[in-house]
Order: C-alpha cells, then sequence, then structure tokens
C-alpha cells in the first residue's frame, strides 16, 4: 500500500510540475524523507498525508485512487 500512496504522490506531483525538492520544503520535510514516501519506503502518516495532499492542491482521498 505504502508504495502505491508513494506511487501516487509522485504522479500528481509531476503532473502539478513540482519537484520534490519543491514539495518537501512547501511540506516541512527533508528532501530525503520526501523521496523515501515516494519510493515507498517510508509509511505515511494521517497527518503526512494531510499536509502533502494540501501542499498539492488535492483531497487526500486522491493519494489513494490508484
Amino acid at each position: 500500500m505504502q508504495k502505491r500512496v508513494g506511487k501516487r504522490i509522485k504522479e500528481i506531483r509531476v503532473e502539478k510540475n513540482i519537484s520534490q525538492q519543491e514539495l518537501a520544503d512547501l511540506c516541512g520535510i527533508e528532501p530525503s524523507n520526501m523521496s523515501r514516501l515516494e519510493a515507498g519506503r517510508a509509511n505515511a502518516t494521517l497527518a503526512t498525508i494531510e499536509i502533502v495532499s494540501k501542499n498539492l492542491g488535492i483531497e487526500p482521498i486522491e493519494l489513494f485512487r490508484f
């Protein structure tokens, strides 16, 4: 599941033409953590899902539409 959510984060980020560094900065997350999140090597908390989705300009449920 975490790999699929990470892939969705990356897909949406790329669609919106936002770099990984920019998204990490917007979210207050270390770039290395954002990289692990997108790669599915980190398990996102609900709080992280909320922060990332807000900064991508989407509803959190969009990260679970595979």
